[in-house]
C-alpha cells in the first residue's frame, strides 16, 4: 500500500481502528515530529498539573516557523529511544484523555477555508493511508462525524481556528518576520497562559477593550476563556485590529 490522501466529507464512511490488538500499536509516537497547539499546551500541562513555563521548559522546544514566521513549539522526542514520544509507555499514551488534537485527529487530516461570501469555515477532510500504519485495515467502521465526536475534538478544533485565524491575518498583514518583542507577545498570548495572566494583572486591560468586570474576572480564574482571549489579544497587540465590543 502507497502514502495516500482520500477526500472525505463528514458522513462518509472510513475504516480504521487502534489499540493493543493492532500490530503496529504506538509505532507512530516514535520518530517524532510533534507540534502542539496553544490548546493542546493548556491540557497537557493541565494534565500534568505543571505551570506553562514548567511544561514547555521540560517537554517542549521552540522554533520560527518557516513558513508561518511565527513560533511553533514542539513536543521534545526522547532520543535514546528512538525518538519516542515522552508521553508514550508499553501499555499507550499515559495522557490519553488530554492527547494532542494531532494524536486524535489521525488517521484524518482537517483543513479549513472561509467563505468569501458569509465568512463562515469550510471544513476539509482527508483519509490518512500510510504504509507504516495497520489501523486502516482492522473491521471497525465510522463516518468522519463520528469520529470527530468519539475523539471530542470539536473543542481542540474551536481553538485550532483561531490559531489559523491570527497565521491567516500574519500573513496578510506582517509577512515580515516577527521582531524579538512581537515573538515574546505572541508566545506569552498562546503558550503561556500563566505569564498572560500575570502581565494582564500588572497592566490591565488594553484602552479599547470593552469587557465588565464580573467577566474579566471569570476570564482571568479559567484558562480556557483566557486562551480564547489570547487569541484575541495577540490579534490587536500584533496587527492593531479593533476588539470586539
Amino acid at each position: 500500500m502507497e502514502n495516500d490522501m482520500i477526500p472525505l466529507a463528514r458522513d462518509d464512511q472510513f475504516q480504521f481502528a487502534c489499540g493493543p490488538e493492532v500490530p503496529c500499536f504506538n509505532a507512530c509516537c516514535r520518530d517524532l515530529n510533534q507540534f502542539l497547539t496553544p490548546y493542546d499546551i493548556y491540557r497537557l500541562k493541565s494534565r500534568l498539573q505543571l505551570s506553562a513555563s514548567e511544561f514547555l521548559n521540560r517537554y517542549t522546544v521552540e522554533h520560527l516557523g518557516p513558513q508561518t514566521g511565527l513560533p511553533v513549539v514542539s513536543l521534545k522526542a526522547v532520543p535514546e529511544d528512538d525518538l519516542r514520544c515522552p508521553f508514550v509507555s508499553e501499555a499507550g499514551c499515559q495522557v490519553y484523555e488530554d492527547r494532542p488534537s494531532s494524536c486524535r485527529t489521525y488517521p484524518l487530516a482537517r483543513a479549513i477555508t472561509r467563505s468569501r461570501e458569509t465568512g463562515d469555515v469550510i471544513e476539509h477532510f482527508a483519509l490518512i493511508r500510510e504504509d507504516h500504519c495497520c489501523g486502516c485495515e482492522q473491521a471497525r467502521t465510522q463516518t468522519v462525524k463520528e469520529w470527530i465526536e468519539d475523539q471530542e475534538l470539536d473543542l481542540f478544533n474551536r481553538f485550532n481556528d483561531m490559531l489559523m485565524e491570527v497565521i491567516s491575518m500574519k500573513n496578510q498583514y506582517h509577512p515580515a518576520p516577527l521582531d524579538l518583542r512581537e515573538q515574546r507577545m505572541f508566545h506569552m498570548a498562546l503558550y503561556d497562559l500563566d505569564g498572560f495572566r500575570q502581565h494582564l494583572q500588572k497592566h490591565g486591560m488594553p484602552e479599547g477593550f470593552a469587557m465588565a468586570e464580573t467577566t474579566q474576572t471569570e476570564m482571568m480564574a479559567d484558562d480556557v476563556k483566557l486562551l480564547a482571549f489570547g487569541h484575541i489579544w495577540i490579534k490587536w497587540a500584533l496587527f492593531e485590529t479593533v476588539p470586539p465590543a
